[in-house]
């Protein structure tokens, strides 16, 4: 059935395939092929054609963004759309994407609805009109999504209207010390115990506890907005003064810190899903500068 093709590119086999799952569920008449990182996808961009490109922007060998040039250079891709699905959500980031000729920039971590709008804005008629030859009508986002086998908490409302990328912009990537975290905690908290976590609809205040290059386990209270069991999520830590590395994982485990049932605290852990080189180096870092301050 499958009439247009999609490319997925992301160095994260977990990110990849919830883009593929999403665009399965809601747009059957798209296939997709997906790469790890920019230099795979220009290979097979190279031998084939692909009406659709789904891209990250920090991956090993060949970024996004070196992508984006490329591809605008050859003149079968010179139109076709580009979106770049990142953590990156800074202003800069994206007015340097805006200019490289990005269709639509996305934020992670994602809402299977915001993913979908994206699509049904940049296909535009080709989609709708794939769709109708196909017999498919575009399906709600809200059906769509409770159709998602994977997801085992149902989806909260969103609590801000805010899109992803301008969340990550107006959110402190590091937040005050102190603010929203555990109150046995010292009142001046370093940053390698603050830790601002992001999902697709809310920041979560929290400590962190801690970690290694397979996970972060942190302490938030009880009164925020918690995610569901898999969530996507992304962890902002300071590698360096002024040095951000931006972690994307999933949720992997919620837990009350005390046995009884009025706990005030959570703790959460995030598993790691990256597999660039350059991200692992970061967090070797960190992890060694975050054991050494807390022994």
């Amino acid at each position: 059935m499958a009439m247009l093709k999609a490319l997925v590119v992301d160095d994260a086999s977990f990110v990849r395939d919830l883009v593929k799952r999403t665009i399965r569920q809601r747009f059957p008449v798209i296939e997709t092929t997906d790469a790890q990182n920019g230099r795979r996808a220009q290979s097979l961009m190279s031998r084939g054609a692909f009406d659709l490109i789904l891209c990250d922007w920090e991956m090993p060998e060949m970024s996004g963004l070196e992508l984006l040039q490329w591809m605008r250079q050859q003149p079968q891709y010179e139109k076709v759309p580009f979106i770049m699905i990142t953590s990156r959500g800074d202003k800069n980031h994206v007015v340097e994407a805006v200019k490289e000729g990005v269709s639509e920039y996305l934020g992670k971590p994602f809402s299977p609805d915001g993913l979908s709008k994206k699509i049904i804005k940049v296909m535009g008629r080709s989609l709708k009109d794939a769709m109708d030859h196909g017999g498919k009508s575009m399906a709600s986002p809200t059906d769509a999504f409770k159709e998602s086998a994977t997801l085992l908490t149902q989806k909260r409302e969103p609590v801000t209207d805010t899109p992803a990328t301008e969340r990550g912009t107006a959110a402190s990537p590091l937040l005050a010390a102190g603010a929203g975290v555990p109150e046995q905690k010292p009142a001046a908290c370093s940053s390698l115990s603050v830790a601002s976590v992001r999902f697709a609809d809310s920041t979560l205040k929290s400590v962190v506890k801690d970690i290694n290059l397979t996970e972060v386990r942190v302490i938030a209270k009880r009164d925020q907005d918690f995610p569901g069991i898999l969530d996507q999520a992304v962890v902002d830590i300071e590698i360096a003064e002024g040095q951000m590395a931006r972690l994307n994982g999933y949720v992997h485990q919620l837990q009350a810190v005390d046995k009884r049932q009025d706990t005030d605290f959570v703790s959460v852990t995030i598993r790691f899903v990256d597999e660039d080189p350059k991200k692992l180096e970061d967090l070797s870092r960190f992890v060694a500068r975050f054991r050494a301050a807390n022994r």
